[in-house]
């Protein structure tokens, strides 16, 4: 990196730092997070299933989480996928329908083209190729673009983002370029809402002190953390420990971004589940049962409620029943762990909702 540019990154994360935005010890929200990622939704609404509330009662997909406590909705965006789903034209369909019914929005931002998360965190098509600052440029109007017409309430630079994002360009290897783009992400969002709150999300506990020491610098809200036992090991305790030392050390909220559970090791299509084995579950505490999954949800939900930083949690895939039939082998990898069971009954895990 060349003098100059060294420069310019040092007075945007500057900027972007602003430590008099407001007082320090005023909450980011007092508002406690019951979310869902819903983000396959539309793409399963399309075949028209029929869902049940927990009384055996056909009922609106959404009306069903809506009174079953769920206030948030988490929907992923990427910049230009292969199909509309999670395009920005239909986020933006399907999160004013959300507004309407009185969900708070929380936009994923994945500035790609496809899944990122730690394993890949590839730039969208479109931005391969140019030059660095032309990359920083597109991640500021991108972002500034995705806030003015959408106004979330809560937007994520980035998913997962261990490694970085836009790599190779964003690396955290690569770190003054790391953390410009994420400070022209982060400005793009604070140019327009001073209400829109910001969160950083990183996967797993193992590295959360290395990682939030290194955007230190940079202007969020809330520490977001994804945590599933088959990926992310099996300590409560070390989970609880983690997000108390997170959010004491940096001044941070924090919340759980993402997390689920399976009702069952059973499958309802012949795709592939992620999780089908003893040895990625909580034993004996919370069996692959429904009362395991409500039971790991509960346990969860307490870790974050006696947090003083901790705002809340979503639960991620709870709409991915097996929407393309029993006999499909590219349909859902997760019906064994949605919200609703193979005759799409709503399970007792939404009574953590409430």
């Amino acid at each position: 990196m060349n003098y100059r540019l060294f420069i310019v990154v040092l007075l945007l994360i500057a900027s972007c730092s602003k430590p008099d935005r407001k007082e320090p010890d005023a909450p980011v929200t007092d508002f406690f997070v019951h979310g869902a990622d819903l983000s396959a939704f539309p793409q399963i609404d399309s075949v028209h299933p029929i869902f049940y509330n927990a009384s055996g009662q056909k009922e609106d997909f959404l009306s069903i989480l809506k009174n079953s406590g769920v206030n948030t909705v988490r929907l992923r965006l990427w910049n230009h996928p292969a199909t509309r789903h999670s395009s920005l034209d239909e986020v933006k369909m399907f999160s004013a329908k959300l507004r309407a019914m009185g969900f708070k929005l929380w936009i994923d931002l994945h500035y790609s083209d496809t899944w990122a998360d730690p394993g890949q965190q590839e730039p969208p098509v479109a931005w391969q190729g140019i030059s660095f600052e032309a990359l920083n440029d597109s991640v500021y109007s991108f972002t500034r673009k995705v806030t003015s017409e959408i106004e979330p309430d809560f937007i994520q630079i980035g998913n997962e983002i261990n490694p970085g994002f836009l790599i190779p360009d964003g690396s955290i290897s690569n770190e003054m370029q790391f953390l410009m783009l994420l400070s022209s992400g982060v400005k793009a969002v604070r140019d327009f809402s001073d209400s829109t709150k910001i969160i950083i999300h990183y996967a797993g506990i193992t590295g959360t002190d290395w990682f939030f020491s290194k955007v230190s610098t940079i202007d969020y809200d809330i520490i977001g953390i994804s945590y599933y036992p088959v990926w992310h090991g099996h300590d409560l305790s070390g989970l609880a420990d983690t997000l108390t030392y997170l959010g004491n050390t940096f001044q941070k909220k924090v919340l759980i971004a993402e997390t689920a559970y399976p009702f069952t090791l059973a499958w309802n299509d012949q795709t592939h589940n992620l999780v089908g084995l003893d040895s990625q579950l909580i034993l004996p505490e919370y069996p692959a049962t429904p009362k395991g999954q409500k039971d790991f949800m509960a346990a969860l939900k307490t870790i974050m409620e006696a947090n003083e930083q901790g705002i809340g949690f979503c639960y991620w895939g709870g709409e991915l029943i097996a929407f393309k039939g029993p006999q499909a082998t590219d349909g859902s990898s997760w019906e064994n762990q949605a919200l609703f069971d193979f005759n799409n009954l709503a399970l007792p895990v939404l009574e953590v909702f409430k």
